[in-house]
Formats: structure tokens, C-alpha cells, sequence
């Protein structure tokens, strides 16, 4: 046997692999071909609205999904409104009442000091210290005695309920005297002060 003639075995499997990698190589061309071929085909007009209408589903699958998740949360917070604004109606007058309960102590120690008591001018003094402790508690919870002492009036704070003769001229249309004390809660008139004004 010639083996200058002959090819040996290994240059014949050499070959093959070589033919075996041009042709994978070649495969591999003709699918990016045809890859690249399919991106630049246009859509035909029913394939592009069926995208768009897939598109606008999901779009408004997601805006519900929020609509809903937004109500509920609307919907907890009224309900947790409509609660906190029972308990504030319920409830309001708790700090108010509490802040008394020294000035109710104060008025039983009297009550039963009087049905022992000898020196009216000592109850007269407990009582009047009573009412000033009083009167400082409602200024400490923003209630305010209306003033009207020789005061213009004014019937925003006032309310006449008798005209008499002024005993000067500097007291005409002022305020002589107050029937019934008025009161402001932080600056909004509770009740009005009833007066007497001179003319």
C-alpha cells in the first residue's frame, strides 16, 4: 500500500471535522438570516391591533387592580373617620369635665363646712375663693368672661335688653350695667352678654 497515495486516518477524520464545522457554520447563517428576516417583516394590520388591543387589556387590568385597591383604602378611611368623629362627640367634654372634678371637691367640703359654720364672712371667703378657682379652670380651657364694664356696645359680645338715662354724657350708648355675664370659648362668642346701655 502507497501511503504517499493513500490519505491517512487522521487526516480523513481532520476532513470530516472540518466539513462537519462549515456546516453547522452555515446553519447557523441561514437562521440569522431568517431571524432578522421575521424582525423586519411588518405586521399586517389585524396582528399590530391584536397587539395593541392585548396591550390595552393589560392596561386596564392594572388600572382596575389600583381603582380597587384605592376604594378600599378610601373606604377604611371613612369608616375610621366616621368612628373617630363619634368618640370625639361622645367623648369631647372629657378633658373639660375632668379638669371641674377639684371644683366639686371644693363646693362638698363647703356645703358641709356651712351647716356648722358660725362666721358667715369665712364661708363668704370659701365661696368666693371657690368661684375664683373656678373661673381660672374655664380660662385654662379657653373660656373667657365677655367684658362690658362702660364698654361701647357691641352686639357681636352684646345684647341690650334695657336703654335708661345716662347719668353723664361720657356714658351715652356705653354699657352701665351687665344683667348677665357672657363668654367667649377661644374667641367665638358662647353666650352674649346681656346688658343695660345708657342713652
Amino acid at each position: 500500500m502507497d501511503l504517499n497515495n493513500k490519505e491517512t486516518f487522521e487526516e480523513k477524520e481532520l476532513k470530516a471535522e472540518d466539513i462537519q464545522a462549515q456546516a453547522e457554520e452555515q446553519v447557523d447563517e441561514k437562521n440569522e438570516t431568517q431571524e432578522s428576516s421575521q424582525e423586519t417583516t411588518p405586521l399586517t394590520k389585524e396582528e399590530e391591533l391584536g397587539k395593541k388591543l392585548e396591550e390595552a387589556l393589560a392596561l386596564a387590568e392594572e388600572q382596575k387592580d389600583k381603582y380597587l385597591r384605592l376604594a378600599a383604602e378610601f373606604d377604611n378611611f371613612r369608616k375610621r373617620t366616621i368612628k373617630e368623629k363619634a368618640d370625639l362627640i361622645l367623648n369631647g367634654a372629657e378633658k373639660s369635665i375632668s379638669s371641674m372634678f377639684p371644683i366639686i371637691d371644693d363646693f362638698e367640703r363647703a356645703v358641709k363646712t356651712i351647716e356648722t359654720a358660725t362666721d358667715i364672712e369665712a364661708v363668704k371667703e370659701g365661696v368666693t375663693l371657690i368661684y375664683n378657682k373656678f373661673i381660672g379652670i374655664l380660662g385654662q380651657n379657653g373660656v373667657k368672661a365677655i367684658e362690658t364694664h362702660e364698654k361701647e356696645l357691641n352686639t357681636d359680645y352684646h345684647e341690650a335688653i334695657a336703654v335708661i338715662p345716662s347719668p353723664s354724657e361720657e356714658l351715652k350708648g356705653k354699657i352701665l350695667d351687665c344683667v348677665q355675664t357672657g363668654y367667649t370659648l377661644n374667641e367665638k362668642v358662647i353666650r352674649h352678654a346681656k346688658v343695660v346701655v345708657g342713652e
